[in-house]
């Protein structure tokens, strides 16, 4: 790597893919997102030269030889490395029996979130096409997650897996939260939905809440200390409109850790 020279950040995660060019202080240059199975292509002819190229992919090797092939179309030549979960790093230590089997993303996402809330416990939930969370002690000690179905996810099994049930896409449930959410006055007590695409949409989103409230409690109750808790991904809006608990959004965690393990990389090698 040209000493000084900016790092290319490549989250590729189920859903899309997200990338960041940044100084190796971390101040970002330039940053976007692609979807996909479609056409769109980054738009990197303006950007200064990355000194090298750092992966988090959970996506499949499809998506690694798509990156590949943009990559390839502006900078042939650049060095790249696709980062995998380690027993310690960035002063986060991972508990896994296993430390290599944790995703990818999960292990970027838990450094990033350990340096941007320094001295704090956490509990990181991050809702895409599946919904994860990780327990993070303030020392750095991850201690162990959960993995449950994203949101979008639950409703689609349901529509696809019943024979009465609607197959609702995010859109279609977004937009039934949303005119609920305007149709005047403050919700009381628990809803109870008359008619059944938005049983399915509220339903979906309660038991995505309803798993985070519980798991954010009973750390607290084990811990006897303050948990922050931590959000993000692209059911994020959704769901934290049924969170009843005080919680911070972050929506780069996984290329804050990236860039976190780029540098650390770097140092370590010398460059």
């Amino acid at each position: 790597m040209t000493r000084g020279a900016p790092y290319l950040l490549i989250d590729a995660g189920n859903s899309r893919i997200k990338w960041a060019l940044v100084k190796p202080d971390g101040t970002q240059i330039a940053a976007g997102a692609l979807a996909h199975g479609g056409n769109d292509r980054p738009d990197w002819s303006s950007l200064p030269t990355p000194g090298d190229a750092w992966l988090s992919n959970v996506a499949g090797e499809s998506v690694a030889a798509r990156i590949a092939a943009l990559l390839d179309a502006h900078w042939p030549q650049l060095p790249r490395t696709t980062i995998r979960a380690c027993a310690q790093q960035c002063g986060v230590t991972n508990s896994y029996t296993a430390p290599g089997t944790l995703g990818s993303d999960r292990w970027a996402g838990l450094i990033g979130a350990h340096a941007a809330f320094p001295g704090e416990n956490l509990l990181i939930a991050t809702f895409g096409t599946a919904t994860t969370l990780e327990a993070l002690r303030a020392d750095g000690c991850f201690v162990g997650g959960l993995i449950a179905p994203g949101w979008t996810l639950m409703m689609r099994s349901l529509g696809e897996h019943t024979a009465q049930l609607p197959t609702l896409d995010a859109n279609a449930a977004r937009g039934l939260l949303d005119a609920d959410a305007t149709s005047g006055g403050e919700r009381r007590g628990p809803f109870l939905a008359k008619d059944t695409p938005r049983s399915l949409s509220a339903g979906c989103t309660l038991a995505q809440a309803g798993l985070i409230e519980r798991m954010w409690r009973d750390l607290q109750d084990e811990w006897q200390v303050p948990v922050r808790l931590v959000v993000s991904g692209g059911a994020v809006d959704e769901v934290t409109s049924a969170l009843k608990v005080p919680h911070t959004r972050h929506d780069s965690l996984v290329l804050s850790g990236l860039a976190l393990i780029a540098a650390d990389r770097t140092l370590a090698d010398g460059a």
